[in-house]
């Protein structure tokens, strides 16, 4: 399988309501439950007036579309992370996972699952990452 890199910053947030979130980003998360609601998005983006707010985040996709009968790929990716001391914070959509991960962690983590046999593709990373 193919780990697909994207572009730019992110902020983890939260936040009382998602009125003032801009829907027109590339990358924006945002989930609700009874005790809170939480918010994924460009870190240029992020409400000034979060609740609580996480810079620094960068994220990956597993590319194409998995289907619901497959089992165990983000367990995977998470184990391989975590035997490498790498937090991450997952997400995911009705196609596929995301996973972002601390930006001066990138790298590390691309390589650990470049080692498991994950190819990885996307943008060229900045030299700083």
């Amino acid at each position: 399988m193919t780990i697909e890199v994207l572009d730019g910053d992110l902020s983890v947030c939260q936040v009382r309501d998602l009125s003032a979130v801009d829907w027109g980003q590339p990358l924006c998360f945002a989930e609700k439950t009874d005790e809170e609601c939480s918010l994924v998005c460009p870190t240029g983006c992020a409400p000034k007036d979060a609740l609580a707010r996480e810079d620094g985040w960068r994220a990956f996709r597993i590319a194409g579309e998995l289907d619901f009968s497959l089992v165990g790929i983000l367990a995977q990716i998470s184990s391989l992370l975590a035997g490498a001391g790498i937090a991450l914070f997952a997400l995911s959509t009705y196609r596929t996972d995301y996973i972002l991960v601390k930006g001066e962690r990138l790298r590390d983590a691309l390589a650990v699952l470049a080692g498991a046999g994950w190819e990885v593709s996307g943008k060229k990373l900045p030299a700083g990452d």
